[in-house]
């Protein structure tokens, strides 16, 4: 008899809205297009603070356009963009017929809501305490995107927020996978959810030459690998899935993408913001990963990269896979969709879990756009030009995701 430990966890629906379109399938086909989401920000704070980069990779759809006005001025908008990915996930997972209390919520933020927090601090400073919003404290907690996803779908098995800044998202979804296998839930929506194209987060980033300066030209300006990358681009949106108890979706006839094998999860204890060079921390993640999900390391097809268009980061993750994968390394297929996306923070890695089930799912790999010279101390085999056409049959991929702090999370997805 298979026990609760061993259930298979599959996805079963997706959702998003990025800097490459409001819904995941108008991000996914934009993507396979290798379109940028970069643009210059029409913003009249950029010149106000004299702000050294001047673009960002926006949400394509803006909330409004989706939501109800009460919604919009009730949720911080970290909390809007998940709520909007929730219901389409829910929406193209059939509406799944679950009681509450077997229905759990996961959705990671790695700032939370920086644009109520910072709103308010102005409120008082300039107005006095009377005229802070009554939902301010709601709004600016991190864990508010969970809560009104919670709320929405009336999940009762619990609403959780990992938050480990660039990981969090997909921390969230192995944290999904562990609800579902220790029995406490059989469906959860998870991923993560960032809104932080402010003035202070861009400056704050700025000032530590995270970011690339190319203001004249932000469609190019994120080039994993490339020679001449300077930093990444910072985005903003959404990104959730859901997953389910393999028995429990195939019992209602549900159409799914793939199996969210497993998490693998580590912690550099290096630098507070730089990586481990040798990407010894990153590489334990990938190979916990696959162990867990009883695969080896020659199953693994593609790679989904971090790689974030930092000359630091691109190079650690890089000696992280060949630590991981050894000869195996050069036989696998790599994509950077940050260079389409920017870098969305705490979502990142849950839209990149999406690019990764899609890929396995209908066995394409989008192209890295950008990637003009590409850096010799980087000898991976990185997809561009075109979409790459995976092999029939069985498929086994991972999604890299590493935060600020040293966290490192690999999810691994397989084919069903």
């Amino acid at each position: 008899m298979t026990s609760i430990r061993d259930r298979r966890v599959v996805v079963t629906g997706l959702g998003a809205t990025t800097p490459l379109g409001g819904t995941a399938t108008q991000t996914w086909e934009a993507a396979l297009a290798g379109r940028s989401g970069a643009r210059p920000m029409d913003f009249e704070w950029v010149g106000k603070y004299d702000l050294p980069v001047t673009f960002a990779a926006m949400v394509a759809t803006p909330p409004e356009q989706v939501l109800t006005k009460v919604e919009t001025r009730r949720l911080d908008p970290s909390s809007q963009y998940a709520l909007i990915a929730a219901r389409e996930a829910w929406s193209d997972a059939g509406r799944p017929e679950v009681e509450p209390e077997r229905l759990g919520v996961a959705v990671g933020s790695g700032i939370g809501g920086v644009w109520t927090l910072l709103d308010q601090w102005d409120n008082l400073r300039e107005k006095g305490p009377r005229r802070v919003y009554p939902l301010a404290v709601p709004m600016l907690m991190p864990n508010g995107p969970a809560a009104a996803v919670s709320l929405d779908l009336g999940a009762r098995a619990g609403a959780h927020t990992p938050v480990s800044a660039c990981a969090s998202g997909a921390e969230a979804m192995g944290y999904a996978i562990e609800m579902i296998r220790s029995g406490r839930a059989d469906v959860v929506v998870a991923g993560g959810t960032e809104a932080a194209v402010h003035p202070l987060p861009i400056a704050g980033f700025a000032a530590m030459q995270a970011l690339s300066t190319r203001n004249d030209e932000p469609e190019r300006a994120s080039r994993p690998y490339d020679t001449g990358r300077d930093g990444f681009v910072l985005g903003e949106g959404s990104a959730l899935i859901v997953v389910e108890a393999e028995e429990h979706a195939r019992a209602r006839g549900a159409r799914i993408y793939a199996e969210l094998a497993s998490v693998g999860m580590s912690a550099d204890a290096h630098h507070i913001t730089a990586p481990e060079p040798q990407g010894s921390g990153a590489s334990r993640a990938m190979v916990a990963a696959v162990e867990r999900a009883d695969l080896s390391l020659t199953d693994i097809v593609h790679i989904n990269a971090h790689a974030t268009s930092t000359p630091v980061g691109d190079v650690a993750e890089y000696n992280a896979i060949k630590r991981a994968f050894g000869d195996h390394t050069e036989s696998i297929a790599v994509t950077a969709t940050k260079s389409m996306t920017g870098h969305l923070l705490g979502a990142a890695g849950a839209i990149e879990a999406i690019f990764t089930i899609l890929s396995v799912h209908h066995r394409t790999v989008p192209a890295t756009i950008n990637l003009e010279d590409p850096d010799p101390e980087i000898p991976l085999d990185v997809v561009t030009g075109k979409a790459l056409t995976l092999p029939e049959g069985d498929v086994a991929a991972l999604n890299n995701s590493f935060g600020f702090g040293g966290h490192n999370v690999a999810l691994a997805v397989r084919s069903l």
